[in-house]
């Protein structure tokens, strides 16, 4: 198929199924040239590297180098690349780390298709896309001069540490978080140390409940005892 877009993209996603559902989609209804699919930061990095992609589409959780250490990496090579982030958080914290470390588009997980195709062209062209479903008067406002009485706590936290948080909640060890970041997993410590102190939360329980709370990490699917789904294979 003749690409009429012009626009040769880059998918990175760490599962199998959605970055090739998304490579089609983009292929096939939007008519986008997909020239890399890439499973983890890592792979992404080098790929936007060497193959020099118009714009990225990156999944905000990618393992290997985290996302928005990967958009630090790329802007400080010097990378022309256009990133646009997709997640399922649509949080004020979130969005605003994202845009500050690089990114020119985010887009959720649960918009159209149509959103996805508008913030790949729109980005291309040199805007910002936020998703519209995004009440940017809410987002933006903590930026507006002085500090509200009502002001979220995670607001707080610096962008290391609001990426420890988010990692920690998803179930990421120490060493793991290290890793992604490029420290040391002391460093991790001590953003973790930090981090609890500031939310006033002292143990990552603590911090799971809250994040499923506050809608910033999906909550647990319910678990079937056993003998319920063995009554039922019976029946």
């Amino acid at each position: 198929m003749e690409n009429s877009n012009g626009i040769r993209l880059l998918i990175a996603d760490p599962t199998p199924l959605l970055r090739e559902a998304l490579a089609a989609l983009c292929t096939h209804c939007g008519n986008f040239e997909v020239v890399s699919l890439c499973a983890d930061g890592a792979s992404a990095f080098r790929a936007a590297m060497e193959i020099k992609p118009d714009v990225a589409l990156l999944d905000l959780d990618l393992p290997e180098i985290h996302t928005l250490e990967l958009l630090r990496k790329l802007r400080d090579a010097g990378s022309e690349t256009r990133m646009v982030l997709m997640s399922s958080r649509s949080d004020r914290k979130t969005i605003i780390e994202a845009l500050r470390c690089g990114a020119q588009g985010f887009v959720l997980k649960n918009g159209s298709g149509q959103q996805l195709f508008d913030s790949l062209r729109q980005v291309r062209e040199g805007g910002v896309y936020i998703s519209p479903s995004v009440e940017l008067d809410k987002i933006f406002a903590a930026n507006r001069g002085g500090r509200r009485q009502d002001e979220d706590p995670v607001d707080s936290l610096s962008a290391r540490e609001h990426q420890v948080f988010l990692m920690l909640v998803e179930g990421l060890r120490a060493k793991e978080i290290a890793a992604r970041l490029a420290v040391s997993p002391k460093t991790i410590d001590t953003y973790r140390s930090s981090m609890m102190r500031k939310l006033d939360i002292h143990d990552v329980a603590g911090l799971v409940k809250f994040a499923i709370h506050r809608r910033l990490t999906p909550a647990p699917l319910p678990m079937i005892p056993l003998q319920t789904r063995a009554a039922n294979g019976a029946e």
